[in-house]
């Protein structure tokens, strides 16, 4: 997944911990060739998170054993995050890992499918397990609890 700003290419869409009363601010837009997902997290009226994710997508990963990416931050820690049609009550589950970043470095980020953990909004599960043969949804999110800006650049997204 490359970021040209071409109108093919699926929209992020942001999701805040304004759902919930938060006070978080974040997005993503696409400049210069990345993806620039940035805001400033608030851990006001019990916030903390900001998230973007590209829904609209449909992807078979049975055979990936990794997702790839190319990624220069600001020294915090993000999720890669994947979605499937699975929910428990109604409530779609996600599937999160956890990468640290080096502020203002490109580093290349290697999240293995068998490190995904599932949870609904925020709360771990015991499964079930990602089915990576439907794949619906990828998106990044942080929630490190920490006060203040933030700033992800996504130079593409791949699978091995």
């Amino acid at each position: 997944m490359q970021f040209q700003g071409d109108p093919a290419e699926p929209a992020w869409v942001a999701v805040n911990d304004g759902v919930m009363g938060g006070l978080s601010r974040g997005g993503a837009e696409i400049v210069d060739g990345e993806l620039r997902f940035s805001g400033i997290l608030s851990l006001a009226n019990s916030g903390g998170f900001s998230s973007v994710r590209a829904r609209g997508v449909r992807f078979d990963l049975a055979q990936v054993r990794q997702v790839v990416l190319r990624v220069r931050g600001d020294g915090r820690d993000y999720q890669l995050r994947l979605a499937t049609d699975a929910n428990l009550d109604g409530k779609p589950v996600s599937y999160a890992a956890t990468f640290a970043t080096r502020a203002g470095d490109w580093q290349i980020v290697h999240v293995r499918l068998d490190a995904l953990r599932p949870s609904v909004r925020g709360t771990p599960l015991s499964g079930p397990p990602l089915d990576a043969s439907s794949v619906r949804e990828i998106g990044l999110l942080i929630a490190d609890r920490r006060d203040g800006p933030f700033c992800l650049a996504v130079d593409w997204i791949a699978v091995e």
